[in-house]
């Protein structure tokens, strides 16, 4: 259900991006008291992008599940930015989050729907 899409600038080789991978996906099932076999982690590297006028490191992230708890997004981006700022070396005031809570109806798996 959740999902975690990081793009950036930055360049970030296979090793160090499926570990960067794997410690994000920990991250969001623990932080979203999910399985994390039902957790996707998306990492696209070498964006162009631009913020603030400047190609400087940055990045952005989506974070996407049913049922996101609006009163835990500080938490959540203070705990992403962290990620992100350690991982690769983007300061966090050069990193937007943007938060979705899906409808269940609206997120599809195996040929259905999450709607009970």
């Amino acid at each position: 259900m959740p999902l975690l899409k990081i793009q950036t600038n930055v360049t970030v080789e296979a090793q160090r991006g499926d570990q960067l991978m794997k410690t994000a996906s920990e991250q969001v099932a623990t932080l979203l008291g999910k399985p994390e076999g039902f957790v996707m982690v998306v990492l696209e590297t070498d964006v162009q992008m631009l913020f603030g006028g400047t190609p400087e490191p940055l990045a952005y992230l989506e974070l996407k599940s049913i049922g996101l708890p609006q009163q835990q997004t500080g938490e959540l981006s203070a705990q992403l930015c962290r990620l992100v700022s350690g991982e690769l070396a983007v300061p966090a005031a050069r990193v937007y989050i943007e938060f979705a809570d899906a409808a269940r109806s609206m997120w599809g798996w195996n040929g259905k729907t999450f709607e009970r």
